[in-house]
């Protein structure tokens, strides 16, 4: 299949997708009230996930049926969850009602050998998964980083771009080793979400709603359990870092804060980044260099000793808990209250 134009007719159709959402989106009930959490004020189209995913999801049996059959489980999964973020964002259903169409897709890919069965080695020790806790262990990591790039979803291109920055290092791995999956898959999206974010960038004209987040999450998750054929898990680590660094880090806050883990609230790094310049463009920017240096260091790292590399992913875990940390202000403040009122 000629990659380029596999890019460019997702491109196309992508574009076209989108537009027509953001033109009849009223008229089909797919739009955002601004609510506590927004970053927007006004009612604004969502759902362009819609409008790209399916081009990931038709360009393919357009041009190449026999891609699309090979890989047909792969396109079936993607479309579970694309109704399901559809129906989230035309009803807001609840998030037991995802869950349990992530559980299916996932099913769908455990049934067609995508599973996450060892850690990696660790000082000469590979850990393996027990067969009997493959899938939960890979519906757990489906579903977990499924919704940490969902909540990456606070500002105009910001989740769109970081997972273009995924889609294309799992492209270039796909086309080191050869695996026609990972090149075509990432290439659909690359295109798609080219098209997607020109309508997305800052000033957005339209969101992309869960749609197409909950989509992107899922399609990433299992390009990286594809690649664990290549790469060792502790590199993939870093081609993921930035999500999953924003989702601990703010359950973290949450729990000290005695909250509920999953409570919604404005500590994510988007937020507190934004707080720096009160600027949308520079706070996307700033994150979309970040995930491009950890996806280096990822790409670099492929074969590099799991244990060095999972340490040096804890530290940045650790520089992060305590860099993006705004309780840091109120303590200062405090603390020099406290010695003014001493003295």
């Amino acid at each position: 299949m000629n990659i380029l134009l596999l890019t460019f007719l997702a491109f196309v159709l992508s574009f076209l997708g989108v537009f027509l959402l953001i033109r009849y989106a009223q008229k089909l009930g797919f739009v955002d009230i601004p609510n506590a959490r927004s970053a927007h004020t006004d009612v604004m189209p969502r759902s362009a996930g819609l409008g790209f995913v399916l081009a990931v999801l038709l360009t393919p049996l357009l041009i190449d049926t026999a891609f699309f059959m090979e890989y047909y489980y792969i396109f079936l999964s993607i479309l579970i969850i694309l109704i399901a973020g559809v129906l989230d964002d035309k009803y807001d259903v609840s998030p037991k009602v995802k869950f349990s169409f992530i559980f299916a897709a996932t099913l769908v890919l455990y049934f067609n050998n995508i599973e996450i069965n060892s850690l990696g080695s660790y000082f000469g020790v590979e850990i393996v998964i027990p067969g009997f806790l493959v899938f939960i262990f890979t519906f757990f990591a489906v579903a977990g980083f499924t919704n940490a790039l969902n909540l990456m979803d606070g500002l105009d291109g910001l989740a769109g771009s970081i997972a273009l920055v995924m889609f294309v290092s799992f492209f270039a791995i796909g086309w080191v080793h050869d695996d026609v999956l990972m090149i075509n898959l990432s290439a659909l999206y690359i295109g798609a979400l080219a098209a997607f974010l020109y309508f997305n960038w800052n000033p957005a004209k339209i969101f992309m709603g869960d749609s197409g987040s909950l989509a992107l999450g899922f399609s990433i998750a299992l390009l990286s359990i594809q690649s664990l054929r290549y790469v060792e898990p502790t590199a993939v680590l870093f081609l993921l870092a930035l999500p999953i660094f924003d989702t601990f880090i703010v359950m973290r806050r949450r729990i000290q804060r005695g909250l509920s883990p999953f409570e919604a609230d404005k500590t994510h790094l988007h937020h507190l980044l934004y707080k720096v310049k009160l600027h949308v463009k520079f706070t996307t920017v700033m994150l979309i260099c970040m995930q491009i240096t950890f996806s280096i260091m990822g790409y670099q790292m492929h074969s590099a000793n799991n244990t060095l590399t999972l340490i040096l992913f804890v530290t940045f875990f650790y520089i992060f808990l305590n860099l993006f940390d705004e309780r840091l202000r109120y303590r200062e403040k405090e603390k020099k209250n406290t010695l003014k009122r001493r003295s």
